[in-house]
């Protein structure tokens, strides 16, 4: 009996449609979905004369859920089957469902149901361009449902001030603030890309943490991290160890009096990167490459990346590149992979695409690390390598920098 349809079954298929959102998206929608019409699975000509007492069961237990006119539901309808030994019996052939309120009552879902019914109506009067993301994430804004109001109030504001150019923090609207906006930049998110017009988004820029830059907010400032090694151009007074942190702006009004600006992705190794004549160096971790850009004067000056010697390594320095055509690498070379083998680890996840930007010496070395030709999943950390082998290799190249 266990594959005859019951009313539990029945339940179940509604309420699997409700998972899927389609009762609430039809209150969107207005879609014509009623009257509903499901089969019934029963059972055959031979289970009705061998099991005639089970089958009598199941009948009575879909007509005792059956629609009433006090209560809601389904409608069960009957077809006459004649059976030689048993003659004409009436068995359950198909089910019809009316209403979306009938299958809301079989499946217990009235209240959800009337709450998502204030949300789409508030939102048919105050932001309509919003009706088919309830119709496409009905669940998710009746998740929503406390919020929803507040969350109209922020869409509605930017539309009226587009490119605000403030913080988050200086939205002043009643019962919002900065952390409630900040919780709910995904949803956000997709409001506004619905809602504003074209010109008031960046389409250039995506992802909740560019979230602001989107849609024309402030962000706060992403900071570099720079020490200068030559303590006769030194910024601040020459007893301190010179290692500032600086906006991106301002990063970029500096212009020192330096020749050389390494790029380190190792702390340590940016803390203890040795003295360099007419040098700087910038701790390369926690920002893209993108925030270096607007420092025009980087373009006059030698850059060299110091990365690990892995896939990774390989893919900045031929990211950094695709801002700074003039990078060079350094420390990244067969050599210097080959004097420390002892050194070797294994890099995870590495990446085997393509790289346009290398030169051929690093190209030949990428080709052999994403290939496995050296060691499977071969990678040298940065702050592996010998510090003698570093200040010999930074003499050397600063006595010859065209080598």
């Amino acid at each position: 009996m266990s594959v005859w349809t019951t009313p539990e079954t029945i339940r179940a298929r509604l309420h699997r449609d409700w998972e899927r959102g389609k009762w609430l998206a039809a209150i969107v929608n207005e879609t014509p979905l009623f009257p509903l019409r499901l089969t019934l699975k029963g059972p055959g000509s031979r289970e009705l004369s061998e099991r005639f007492d089970a089958v009598r069961d199941w009948i009575a237990q879909l007509q005792r859920a059956a629609k009433t006119e006090a209560r809601p539901g389904y409608r069960l309808v009957m077809r006459e089957v004649n059976h030689r030994v048993l003659g004409g019996n009436a068995i359950p052939s198909e089910v019809w469902i009316d209403t979306l309120d009938d299958v809301l009552a079989l499946i217990g879902k009235r209240r959800e149901a009337e709450r998502f019914r204030a949300i789409h109506a508030h939102t048919r009067q105050h932001l309509p361009t919003l009706l088919p993301w309830l119709a496409r994430r009905p669940l998710r804004a009746l998740e929503l449902a406390d919020d929803w109001g507040r969350l109209l109030d922020i869409v509605t504001w930017l539309h009226a001030h587009p490119h605000p150019g403030i913080y988050l923090r200086q939205v002043d609207l009643p019962g919002i603030h900065s952390k409630f906006i900040e919780q709910h930049k995904g949803v956000l998110a997709e409001l506004f890309d619905l809602a504003l017009p074209q010109e008031a988004i960046d389409p250039t820029i995506s992802g909740q943490a560019a979230f602001a830059r989107r849609y024309g907010f402030r962000d706060k400032p992403g900071l570099i991290r720079l020490r200068i090694l030559d303590e006769c151009k030194a910024l601040l007074a020459a007893d301190t160890d010179n290692d500032l942190s600086v906006t991106s702006e301002t990063f970029a009004r500096l212009d020192p009096d330096i020749k050389w600006v390494f790029i380190t992705e190792n702390e340590i190794n940016f803390l203890a990167f040795p003295p360099v004549t007419d040098g700087l160096v910038i701790f390369g971790a926690g920002y893209g490459f993108e925030t270096l850009g607007a420092a025009e004067w980087l373009r006059e000056r030698t850059i060299l990346y110091w990365g690990d010697i892995d896939t990774h390594g390989f893919a900045i320095l031929d990211q950094l590149r695709a801002h700074f055509a003039q990078v060079r690498s350094f420390l990244m070379d067969r050599e210097t992979l080959l004097t420390h083998q002892s050194s070797w680890g294994k890099e995870d996840s590495p990446t085997t695409r393509d790289l346009p930007r290398l030169t051929p010496e690093e190209a030949e070395l990428y080709d052999d690390l994403r290939h496995n030709r050296l060691a499977p999943s071969l990678r040298l950390e940065q702050e592996r390598i010998g510090f003698n082998w570093v200040k010999t290799s930074l003499i050397e190249f600063i006595a010859n920098p065209c080598a």
